[in-house]
């Protein structure tokens, strides 16, 4: 018999256990009555989730939301043929006919040699406490006060004219990942945000920033008064701004733009870029990619971790393992059908990276702008323009022009250009000033040369 889940206990964020139990029994349910209806191999993807969201402006309550997901992804296997089907109703003739709708596309469908679920000699065994569920259930009330505090230490500053708000936002969630190889698997999480978006000056010189923090705990979270504070500092030090002239320099990218940079190494080396031979890095497994010095490893048991796991999004158990080691790139990030066309192995990445850790020298961020010297510092990036097929990088950009170490000027309506090819083999240093709000554990990034394009030709 098919049961719908209590979804009211997680939404008040209690008994996440008992959650898991219920939506693990109706997945295995579910996984069985597929293969009594004639499926080889089948899936289920089961997950809920609750959350508060309260923003507030100029003193004011702008918006509340409660938020309360909810989904049940099913796919079959047929030989090679696959049908995915979903629903976000629960209730018994709701699944069934899920269940119906997804073996009657599987029975429609091309083969494909590479589909099917991953190898069962794969399955996670050991599931270790990561430490991620920390619900924090605050009243309305206490979301606006906070809020008021955060907006309420940036507005305090000379200077701030004007503010976009300040969110506080909750929320906790659990999920189930069940197969026909008898896998089940269960996992609970929780995040919690904090940020603040503040305006300086007036007319044509106005300039915007903002801060946030994003926890699993709420006891890790920023002060109130310090985000809010930071938020005005970083808005303050942008009026000012100017372009300036076309030239060839050093560029340090701050953590939170620095991730972004990984995050594009992520994206040439993951399955999905690779198969359709669409990454510059295609072909790469043993070949020098970054420089020497410079090693990155995924992480996926760490505590409290933005992006912690036992197993990926098929059940195969994740594990520590190098991506780069002195600057030779080790492996890519494969799911099992990734892996199946390019005649390799899943390395436990279904549904993404688990925590990537940039190696780091002891330099903190004052230390990295004495070691640009002369350059452009980076704090915020815009546009769209990167190809992962050829490596080639244009993004507009604003930050801060540094002379001798020193930030001399704020810098506005520039654009940064390379290959990242070039900009990864560039790179002379990373920071100790890691930015851990991120599963892309980073510090900021100094690349020896980019054109810098602004008004001036």
């Amino acid at each position: 018999m098919i049961r719908e889940p209590n979804v009211k206990s997680i939404a008040m964020i209690d008994d996440s256990k008992a959650e898991l139990d219920r939506l693990a029994e109706l997945a295995g349910e579910l996984v069985g009555k597929a293969v009594q209806a004639g499926a080889s191999q089948a899936e289920v993807s089961a997950s809920v989730s609750a959350g508060l969201n309260v923003n507030v402006r100029l003193g004011d309550v702008e918006t509340v939301e409660r938020t309360q997901d909810r989904g049940f992804g099913l796919t079959v296997y047929f030989g090679q043929r696959k049908g995915s089907a979903s629903t976000a109703d629960l209730r018994p003739e709701s699944i069934r006919a899920t269940l119906e709708q997804a073996c009657a596309i599987a029975r429609h469908t091309e083969e494909d040699p590479c589909t099917g679920l991953a190898d069962a000699g794969r399955m996670a065994q050991v599931f270790p406490d990561l430490d991620l569920w920390h619900p924090w259930s605050p009243d309305v009330d206490a979301c606006i006060a906070l809020g008021k505090r955060i907006e309420a230490a940036g507005r305090a500053h000379e200077g701030i004219s004007n503010s976009e708000g300040a969110t506080v936002s909750t929320e906790a969630g659990v999920s189930v990942y069940a197969n026909s190889h008898g896998f089940v698997g269960r996992e609970r999480g929780t995040r919690h945000t904090l940020s603040c978006a503040l305006i300086a000056g007036r007319g044509d010189g106005m300039q915007r920033d903002y801060w946030y923090d994003s926890r699993r705990a709420r006891e890790d979270l920023m002060d109130a008064e310090a985000l809010g504070e930071t938020a005005a500092r970083r808005t303050l030090a942008r009026c000012g701004a100017r372009s300036m002239s076309t030239r060839t320099c050093p560029v340090l990218f701050a953590p939170p733009v620095a991730r972004g940079l990984i995050g594009h190494l992520l994206g040439a080396v993951s399955g999905g870029a690779l198969y359709r031979r669409a990454s510059f890095l295609l072909d790469t497994i043993g070949q020098a990619i970054l420089p020497s010095w410079l090693d990155i490893h995924e992480c996926p048991h760490v505590p409290r971790g933005q992006a912690s796991a036992a197993f990926d999004a098929e059940g195969v158990a994740t594990r520590p393992s190098s991506l780069v080691e002195n600057g030779v790139l080790q492996r890519y990030l494969l799911g099992s059908y990734a892996a199946r066309k390019l005649g390799l192995s899943s390395t436990g990445n279904a549904g993404g990276a688990h925590n990537i850790v940039v190696g780091h020298g002891d330099d903190d961020f004052d230390a990295m702008l004495a070691r640009l010297g002369s350059g452009l510092l980076v704090t915020e990036v815009m546009g769209q323009g990167v190809s992962l097929v050829t490596g080639d990088y244009s993004r507009g950009a604003a930050g801060f022009w540094v002379e001798n170490g020193e930030i001399v000027h704020p810098v506005q309506e520039v654009t940064i250009a390379a290959n990242l090819r070039d900009m990864f083999r560039d790179m002379l240093a990373v920071g100790s000033d890691v930015d851990h709000r991120s599963s892309v554990l980073t510090g900021s990034i100094l690349v020896a040369r980019m054109t810098v394009a602004g008004e001036g030709g």
